[in-house]
């Protein structure tokens, strides 16, 4: 086998055990009627990465409804940083049960050093069956094909001798979500610009999925970016010296069926930042049609020492 072919399988079997932890990561087992644990990984760091617990907690509340009523909107709260040696426990209140609308609360609770209990997030969580009926959609902007692009494991080679030794060996790990920026920034000496960027993203060799699996996962990786969109009109980026950042909410709207295993396009633009915090929102396409909106607000408080 040439050297090309068996770095190529080599990549698809990394591949492979990337979507098998992220299925796993959304498999939860539930601990009573109304209660489920999800176990926690190392996406991000030692803290959880909020994609995991948005599709985690939109999981959770998945089990508890009619499996042909999918998630047409959720809004969620980060309220505490979690941590990846804890399990996540989620609590799943049935606040309304009607003929085309269900609603659910989610409550996601983690065991301190002490055995304390304390929420992390909540979400409330609408769902409905698919119907016709007057439909509507802008037209999907315009941007180079993915076919064109590199992946960001490809663009990391371009800087990967600017990143500091400590944080190199994180910093080259493979996402598992694959990512095409599609106007790639310099993460060392980020230049101010205009807050607008986008993305295509897929998970390969996904499989067929059920929608609740395929939206949990959208979830997951519309984390990635967002927040900082708002960093663009400032000059920084997650690795700006005194950068404290972190997503304070987190709000979807499911409009129409996709497939994460094909291209989605994530346009995603900034409008305001004020009083540390960053308003952020998302639009995800895929084939001309919009599926679904995020809006976002993070935290983006820059420390710089005098």
């Amino acid at each position: 086998m040439s050297d090309n072919l068996a770095q190529q399988a080599t990549d698809t079997a990394n591949e492979l055990t990337l979507v098998e932890q992220l299925l796993k990561t959304l498999t939860l087992t539930q601990s009573s009627d109304d209660t489920f644990i999800g176990q926690s990984h190392d996406y991000v760091g030692a803290r959880i990465f909020g994609g995991q617990v948005l599709g985690q907690a939109l999981m959770a509340a998945s089990y508890t409804v009619e499996e042909n009523k999918p998630c047409h909107s959720l809004h969620g709260y980060f309220l505490r940083g979690g941590g990846v040696c804890r399990p996540v426990y989620y609590q799943v209140e049935n606040m309304r049960d009607g003929r085309s609308l269900s609603a659910r609360r989610v409550t996601a609770r983690q065991f301190d050093d002490v055995d304390q209990p304390q929420i992390i997030f909540t979400m409330i969580a609408s769902f409905a069956a698919y119907e016709d009926g007057l439909d509507y959609q802008e037209t999907m902007p315009v941007y180079p094909n993915p076919e064109t692009l590199l992946n960001e494991q490809q663009l990391k080679d371009r800087f990967v001798g600017k990143i500091p030794p400590a944080l190199k060996e994180r910093y080259l790990r493979k996402r598992h979500v694959e990512i095409k920026p599609i106007a790639p920034r310099d993460p060392i000496h980020p230049k101010p610009m205009p807050p607008k960027q986008a993305t295509w993203l897929r998970i390969g060799e996904l499989g067929k999925q059920s929608v609740q699996v395929q939206q949990a996962l959208l979830a997951f990786a519309s984390d990635f970016y967002l927040v900082g969109t708002g960093f663009m009109s400032h000059g920084v980026s997650y690795m700006t010296k005194g950068l404290q950042a972190a997503s304070i909410d987190h709000s979807m709207h499911f409009h129409r069926p996709f497939d994460l295993n094909d291209w989605l396009l994530y346009d995603m633009w900034s409008d305001t930042t004020s009083s540390a915090k960053g308003l952020n929102h998302g639009q995800f396409w895929q084939d001309g049609r919009l599926v679904a909106t995020t809006q976002q607000e993070g935290l983006m408080r820059l420390r710089i020492d005098k």
